[in-house]
């Protein structure tokens, strides 16, 4: 008669290997958890702000946390001069630029960038869209957003001058030599200025970190079924 028994003899090396795929795997698995977390915390925020009043911008300096995603209003005065052409912005599936203009905050030195709007390439990208210039003391409403702006790479055609890839603020301020707050403004309100501010909106996506978290703890507990799989082996002997 033969007598079935089970050994589960591990080798050092595969316990240490499974070892790390399984905390690496929980650890990956905790760090989207706590990204979701930060996102279901931040959604509370934007719906506590959206009932708040609309915040005039001060001519002072602020700091971007203390105003991040609410929704400000500030008088002033485009600088036409000073705006740039942000690249590879698409909407409906359509390339095109965000136009980022600062305001001269009336009655100070201090300026803030606002996003503008959607604008097409056209067909030839070496001669940029005209934007209609808005002149004389506009009031411009929209909401708070840091102001570092990446832009997708759709193409390997490079353009200087206006055209940047990426906003980085200091870098503008540097090159403008403006008195800027450290805040970008995605405008709201409607102007005749011929561009589209079609804005995606602001969203959590907490969902999605969460399928992420459940992936990673899957493969946790695979890699030890896996682990107990090839290293029990079965035995038989004679009685």
């Amino acid at each position: 008669m033969k007598i079935l028994s089970y050994d589960f003899k591990p080798k050092i090396w595969a316990i240490i290997v499974s070892t790390i795929f399984v905390v690496v795997f929980i650890q990956l698995g905790n760090w989207q958890l706590s990204r979701a977390d930060e996102k279901d915390a931040r959604q509370q925020q934007l719906e506590e702000f959206a009932k708040q009043p609309t915040l005039n911008l001060p001519a002072t300096p602020i700091k971007l946390d203390n105003l991040l995603y609410r929704e400000v209003e500030v008088v002033g005065e485009y600088v036409a001069e000073q705006s740039i052409y942000l690249d590879n912005k698409t909407h409906n599936g359509v390339a095109g630029y965000h136009i980022i203009s600062p305001v001269r905050i009336a009655n100070s030195d201090m300026h803030v960038l606002v996003n503008r709007g959607w604008v097409a390439t056209g067909m030839n990208r070496d001669i940029l869209p005209h934007i209609p210039e808005v002149e004389g003391e506009i009031k411009v409403t929209g909401t708070v957003i840091p102001p570092t702006q990446r832009a997708l790479v759709l193409s390997d055609h490079v353009v200087t001058g206006a055209v940047w890839s990426t906003l980085y603020i200091d870098r503008y301020q540097e090159q403008t030599g403006l008195n800027l707050q450290p805040i970008l403004i995605q405008q709201e309100d409607e102007l005749e200025d011929g561009l589209i501010r079609d804005w995606i909106r602001l969203d959590t996506g907490s969902s999605k970190n969460l399928g992420y978290a459940f992936q990673w703890y899957s493969f946790a507990a695979l890699t030890v079924i896996i682990f107990m799989v090839l290293n029990v082996k079965r035995n038989r002997t004679e009685s």
